[in-house]
């Protein structure tokens, strides 16, 4: 294996959003070793750079489900253009009780406070603020007609996925993980087959079949066990560092 490629929450992270000393540890000799260390997130861009900083430095990163993907020689975006948007957010807000957000170049807005993220608060959809790029479409909503009719909500440009069996995240439908994985690996030339991935749900289960070793943590979703070559350890057990510690190094 050449890159070692891992999705954040539910994954890398303990779910209370830490990292531990022996993940870091762990990464480190890898990065020693002369592994490429990546990862691939429904994050956005903002969040990536601070943890970046703050931890363990990536060689690549994918943001977004994505929609932007970060390397040396800069970054790509893959947009959802705002006529597309307003026409999706149009027909999302006619479901009941749905709570909606955007995730913009300029932070994420929303139609409701979520206190973690700051949000701008914005009580326009379906128009979009002006001068924006918009990367994702966010909803929830404690009623079932959003779940049982979304795929009818949706245009031709975009798709969606469902995160934590609530969230519907929608993007364009060049907007994929495993787009930008296979962007990242490209610019340093490697072949995918020669990268492990680690991940935990939906979103994940097109990169862990595609790259050459597709590995599940104990928590995923059943289609992500399902997918993955391997099962490791929990993300609260450092399944990510235990697997790599017993198999890679």
């Amino acid at each position: 294996m050449k890159a070692i490629i891992t999705d954040l929450d539910r994954t890398l992270l303990h779910t209370d959003k830490s990292l531990s000393r022996h993940t870091v540890e762990v990464l480190m000799k890898c990065r020693e070793k002369g592994l490429l260390l990546m990862v691939a997130s429904a994050r956005p861009i903002r969040e990536l750079i601070k943890f970046n900083q703050s931890s363990i430095p990536m060689d690549g990163i994918t943001a977004t489900n994505g929609a932007v993907v970060l390397t040396p020689d800069g970054i790509h975006q893959e947009d959802i253009p705002h006529h597309i948007g307003e026409a999706v957010l149009e027909k999302l807000i006619g479901y009941p009780d749905v709570f909606l957000s955007v995730e913009t170049d300029r932070g994420l807005y929303s139609n409701r406070d979520i206190p973690i993220w700051q949000p701008v608060i914005w009580d326009r959809f379906p128009t979009l603020p002006e001068d924006i790029i918009l990367y994702k479409i966010l909803a929830s909503s404690g009623q079932k007609p959003l779940y049982e009719g979304i795929e009818n909500t949706l245009t031709d440009d975009v798709y969606h996925t469902i995160a934590n069996n609530d969230l519907i995240q929608i993007m364009s439908n060049n907007a994929t993980k495993w787009n930008g994985i296979k962007r990242m690996l490209a610019y340093y030339g490697i072949s995918p087959k020669d990268a492990v991935y680690f991940g935990d749900d939906n979103d994940d289960i097109e990169s862990i079949k595609g790259c050459g070793l597709g590995v599940a943590m104990a928590n995923a979703i059943p289609a992500v066990l399902d997918a993955a070559d391997v099962v490791t350890y929990s993300n609260d057990d450092d399944g990510v560092a235990r697997f790599i510690e017993e198999n890679i190094l």
